[in-house]
């Protein structure tokens, strides 16, 4: 399944390697090998306590950097540390979804970050992760040059304390489904409002 998603994405490759250059082949050829490196190989990444680590790199700092990178020709400070809430709060879901199956992972001897940490190590990793992408937009107001707008993500903290509310509630299994969707519409808002933010 995955090869034909790998193959559909030669042709955009192509063209962005055509207007960046070899550093974009070289994060495409790392990206596609983490991509099956992941669940495959002799040594799967998520189920050796790494899933956590490549999804923060690879989702945050290489696809927002890597981003910036075809488009200015420079990798610039502030693409680094807008990396980090694209990558915490994604980072996030996989959090829940773990958390949700610490059980079953631990059964089935799949070494999440989560079995390894417990529950309350997975629980501090989230508000961690949530903590860090609220205090970059105020690193981007108070020592770069922009404005208010910048604040906006704060917007969404009532739905990050709604979502730290329900995962320390003490809910186990199917009912982490809501959390889950939830963290996920959580880096969504907090993206748009990022974005919105930049550009205002």
């Amino acid at each position: 399944c995955a090869l034909p998603i790998f193959g559909l994405t030669v042709p955009l490759g192509l063209y962005l390697i055509w207007l960046a250059g070899w550093p974009v082949l070289a994060i495409g050829l790392l990206s596609i090998a983490a991509g099956i490196a992941y669940t495959g190989g002799p040594y799967p990444l998520a189920y050796n306590g790494l899933g956590d680590l490549f999804v923060l790199i690879f989702f945050g700092g290489v696809a927002t950097i890597g981003t910036y990178y075809v488009q200015a020709q420079e990798v610039s400070l502030l693409a680094v540390l807008a990396a980090i809430p694209a990558g915490a709060l994604i980072t996030n879901i996989l959090v829940v979804n773990n958390y949700r199956d610490i059980e079953s992972d631990r059964e089935a001897g799949k070494l999440t970050l989560a079995v390894i940490i417990g529950e309350a190590g997975s629980r501090l990793e989230y508000l961690f992760f949530n903590g860090v992408s609220y205090l970059v937009p105020l690193i981007f107001f108070l020592f770069f040059d922009f404005s208010l707008w910048v604040l906006l993500p704060l917007l969404s903290v009532p739905l990050a304390l709604k979502n730290m509310r329900m995962l320390y509630s003490g809910m186990s299994g199917k009912p982490l489904n809501k959390l889950l969707a939830s963290t996920a519409r959580l880096c969504l808002i907090y993206g748009l409002l990022f974005s919105a933010g930049i550009i205002l």
